[in-house]
């Protein structure tokens, strides 16, 4: 799919901001895809980099940009697979291993990197805007045509797989966003009753 989005406002001009019906309509859909399901073809690099500067519109109190993205292609991504593997076959650990499953199949992929920092603003903030990226990549990406899945798993917590992806200390990983072409349709799951999770407040 070609990517054309709108030209980025220039700072400081009014945004319009007119009702999106088909917004709400995507929304009511919305579904992650399984990252095994994924194949090729994935998103081109001018759409990735379409994908992450839509990411960057996320909120972002005091706009500290507190999130960076690394770009996992094809290549990348199956040379870090590779060293994971290496990783948890050194350490005799199998299970790990077999979870790479997820990471290895999508033909690409983007790990967002939390980069809060101590500032008035409180890092929680700052992570849930590292959140808000994750969540933007994936819609977005499913908005352009690809099937999409948020992932963590122990590479993402794990200091030594963090070295290797190039997570500095005090970074960590937001998730693993895995793009690619669905090779079927993703199921719909059981939804909570949002009734259930709602109060109104009175005084």
């Amino acid at each position: 799919m070609t990517v054309a989005l709108p030209p980025t406002p220039l700072f400081g001009t009014p945004v319009e901001q007119p009702p999106h019906p088909q917004v709400l309509d995507f929304l009511a859909r919305r579904r992650s895809s399984s990252a095994v399901t994924l194949a090729e073809p994935g998103p081109s690099p001018d759409e990735i980099a379409a994908l992450i500067g839509l990411a960057c519109r996320v909120p972002d109190h005091g706009k500290l940009s507190p999130w960076r993205f690394i770009i996992l292609d094809s290549t990348g991504k199956a040379a870090f697979a590779a060293k994971l593997e290496a990783l948890a076959e050194g350490r005799n650990d199998p299970r790990a291993a077999a979870k790479l499953a997820k990471l290895k199949l999508p033909p690409a992929g983007i790990a967002v990197v939390s980069r809060a920092v101590e500032h008035e603003i409180p890092m929680w903030e700052q992570e849930l805007s590292a959140g808000a990226a994750c969540t933007t990549l994936l819609y977005a990406a499913q908005a352009l045509g690809y099937g999409a899945n948020w992932i963590t798993d122990w590479y993402a917590y794990d200091a030594q797989a963090k070295a290797l992806l190039g997570v500095a200390e005090g970074e960590r990983v937001a998730g693993f966003i895995l793009l690619g072409t669905p090779k079927e349709p993703p199921l719909e799951r059981e939804r909570p009753d949002p009734t259930a999770l709602t109060t109104l407040w009175r005084p």
